[in-house]
């Protein structure tokens, strides 16, 4: 499990090992995570991770191996966000972001699919609403959660044959430290984007959100021992109203468009 060190992720982390499971915590800081570990005699063990370490998440693995025989169960849950409009980000700032949202997860998931070929399991990947709808104020962060969600829907597809699941998890706002060090903001803001800025939300909303992370915890381990659990996971009222105003807009510009967007191929002969 990646990204341990608050949040969603070290909330996973203990509940999973407080019903029993054994859990590999990981942290880029492992001494932020050590001390949790210490109650439950073994089965969890915490190893620092850079996830942007392709070579770094190949050694976690193979410890992982070492360590409990394999695992069945890997959750990609490192990550920040950067907010600020398009033309406000620079490469120094949305890079790194990038690197850790999407490649850090991609490189973790090459690094566990051999073992999970093996027995068999579930990939649980953090996305978020910012996942379900682009808005302004957050497109770098926007774009790194749609990405997560096409790279979780082409693996679906190519691992249910090897009997491998994916889970994508699409929180809306949850009363975690997401809102507080897990923000950056754009260093440079303009003022014709004021508009759009997510910074009076951020201000606003932190510490303040409506959602349950316990609640969430508990449904994400539900969904990852459930048959029958859906490849996308909107947590929380929020995220479910996203989705569905996306689903409309999206059938709204098909509709309407449909017999001049159709009418593109060639012509029969």
């Amino acid at each position: 499990m990646t990204g341990c060190s608050s949040g969603f992720g070290q909330r996973l982390a203990l509940a999973a090992a407080h019903r029993g499971d054994r859990v590999i915590a990981t942290a880029r800081n492992v001494r932020t995570i050590e001390e949790m570990a210490k109650p439950f005699c073994g089965r969890m063990i915490t190893l620092p991770l850079d996830v942007t370490d392709a070579s770094a998440a190949k050694a976690t693995v193979e410890e992982a191996v070492k360590t409990f025989g394999g695992f069945d169960v890997l959750v990609n849950n490192a990550g920040y966000a950067l907010f600020g409009a398009i033309e406000e980000g620079t490469p120094e700032e949305y890079r790194p972001m990038f690197e850790v949202n999407v490649f850090g997860l991609i490189e973790t998931t090459r690094a566990a699919l051999p073992v999970l070929r093996r027995s068999g399991g579930t990939i649980v990947n953090m996305s978020s609403s910012a996942g379900i709808e682009g808005r302004g104020g957050g497109g770098y962060y926007h774009a790194t959660k749609f990405a997560v969600e096409g790279i979780s829907e082409a693996l679906a597809s190519e691992l249910e044959p090897l009997g491998i699941r994916v889970l994508i998890v699409e929180p809306g706002p949850f009363r975690t430290d997401f809102l507080g060090r897990s923000i950056s903001m754009a260093a440079k803001p303009m003022p014709q984007y004021a508009a759009t800025s997510r910074k009076q939300y951020r201000d606003a909303n932190n510490g303040n959100q409506a959602g349950d992370p316990r609640k969430a915890i508990a449904v994400i381990l539900q969904a990852v021992d459930a048959d029958d659990a859906p490849l996308h996971l909107p947590l929380g009222p929020a995220a479910h109203a996203i989705a569905e105003r996306k689903l409309a807009a999206f059938r709204s510009d098909i509709d309407a468009w449909r017999e001049i967007t159709i009418a593109t191929d060639f012509d029969r002969p």
